[in-house]
């Protein structure tokens, strides 16, 4: 999961540097002077983005894939620990 997450993240901020260069082309002419002066920056800044993306893709991804886990596992532990398990033997390990 967290490696879907980081690769919506990357996907996420290539279009959107894709996209900001695409606006910003007016700024192409001054390009090494921005880079040489602000370069580390918006290095950090990339980065932070990436991670920040990744964690909230993640998150997302947790609230809409696991949200009914807890009930469904409540549910199967509930059926193997009956008396009348499918699974006789799975049943009386489980409540040992």
């Amino acid at each position: 999961m967290i490696a879907n997450a980081a690769f919506l993240a990357a996907v996420t901020l290539f279009l959107a540097v894709g996209w900001l260069a695409g606006e910003l082309s007016f700024l192409a002419p001054f390009k090494a002077a921005l880079f040489h002066v602000h370069g580390m920056r918006l290095i950090v800044l990339t980065f932070v983005l990436f991670f920040n993306l990744t964690a909230a893709y993640y998150g997302l991804a947790r609230w809409f894939f696991l949200r009914d886990t807890g009930r469904k596992l409540r549910h199967l532990d509930h059926q193997l620990t009956s008396s009348d398990a499918v699974v006789q033997d799975l049943g009386r390990d489980l409540t040992m």
